[in-house]
């Protein structure tokens, strides 16, 4: 049995969690319940238990306030989020599961499938990493969670040249001439990173503007990389580039 706990302030969510839970997934035991940060804090440090499903917003808190609070955490969490970009934009950088109210069944159940899988010191590497950029009011210090098909590496963002699409695959060019291929395309990636600085010069490159020495017109258009990488720029997209190269 997985042993799980639940802490959100809106009986209603507590009541239907808790009916899912019951009728699709039977190897689910909830041994508790918590309505804010301090009856939150004092089930999880009296109670054993395997799985939290955490609510951000609490009434005199939020979930992070609970989590900072603990001596360690030994268990795995799926945030529950009313929508909020920002923290969205958070769990997608960490890829620490989350779901969004009003809770669904098919959502619940296929975050819990997926976290219940994760070795703990995978899931542990995600749980800090979120933490560590919800801490920090720096976007050049927030990291990104990158899953290759080997290995899992945490990466700053200011880390981060370029990247370029490959079909399916997205290749991380990174400090020191590293290179990390993720089996997501590019699309995800340029929608996380915009406002942080890179720019999608092309359908297959994403720049970080930080690290561009310079914009050449010859041969269609291309930008000239400081590590002397040269990549092409679109049409469509080199009026754009200049006006931001331009501000900066």
């Amino acid at each position: 049995m997985i042993q799980t706990i639940i802490i959100d302030d809106e009986a209603n969510v507590r009541s239907t969690t808790r009916q899912i839970l019951t009728e699709l997934r039977p190897d689910i035991d909830i041994v508790g319940e918590a309505a804010d940060v301090s009856s939150g804090i004092s089930l999880i440090e009296n109670t054993y238990f395997d799985l939290l499903l955490l609510d951000i917003k609490l009434p005199d808190g939020t979930g992070f306030d609970i989590l900072e609070k603990l001596n360690k955490i030994d268990f795995k969490i799926i945030f529950i989020a009313a929508f909020n970009e920002y923290a969205i934009q958070a769990f997608k950088f960490s890829a620490v599961d989350y779901i969004l109210k009003p809770v669904s069944a098919v959502d619940l159940i296929n975050a819990i499938d997926r976290v219940v899988h994760l070795l703990q010191a995978e899931y542990s590497l995600k749980l800090n990493t979120l933490i560590n950029n919800n801490h920090t009011n720096n976007n050049h210090e927030k990291r990104l969670v990158l899953k290759s098909v080997d290995k899992i590496q945490v990466v700053k963002i200011n880390e981060i040249h370029r990247c370029e699409s490959d079909q399916s695959y997205c290749h991380f060019h990174l400090a020191g001439g590293n290179r990390l291929t993720i089996s997501k395309p590019l699309k995800e990636y340029d929608e996380l990173l915009t406002e942080y600085g890179f720019f999608r010069v092309h359908k297959s490159h994403m720049v970080n503007l930080a690290y561009i020495k310079r914009f050449e017109r010859s041969e269609g258009g291309s930008v000239m990389m400081e590590d002397d990488t040269r990549v092409p720029v679109s049409f469509r997209k080199r009026d754009e580039l200049i006006s931001v190269l331009e501000q900066l």
